[in-house]
């Protein structure tokens, strides 16, 4: 199953794109992020994308393809693309994630696993 929740613990099950924008659109100081992942309980690894807004008003992008060793992250100042990533992510629409250059941070977790 597919959710998405916000710092305040706002939680949507089965997001869709108007939902997910609304999170986005809604993120600020005391709200800073969004998290989209696939739940489920006969898989052991982690499928998530999440937005962070820093305290820059820049967007941290970044999501997880089932193990730490495939753990991605961008930064952006679009809105837009942030909510096309997220929606693109969550419909597994390809080509989501093309807009942005992304880098590897799977080493940062190597022990996580």
């Amino acid at each position: 199953m597919l959710q998405a929740r916000d710092e305040h613990g706002r939680l949507v099950k089965k997001p869709q794109a108007s939902a997910i924008s609304a999170m986005v659109a809604n993120l600020g100081r005391g709200n800073a992020f969004v998290i989209v992942e696939r739940v489920d309980e006969e898989l052991e690894s982690d499928w998530y994308v999440q937005v962070l807004l820093r305290d820059d008003n820049t967007y941290q992008l970044e999501f997880r393809d089932g193990t730490a060793a495939e753990h991605y992250q961008t930064r952006t100042i679009s809105q837009d693309k942030v909510i096309d990533a997220l929606s693109g992510w969550a419909e597994s629409r390809e080509g989501w994630k093309g807009a942005f250059m992304w880098n590897n941070i799977g080493d940062w977790f190597e022990n996580a696993d």
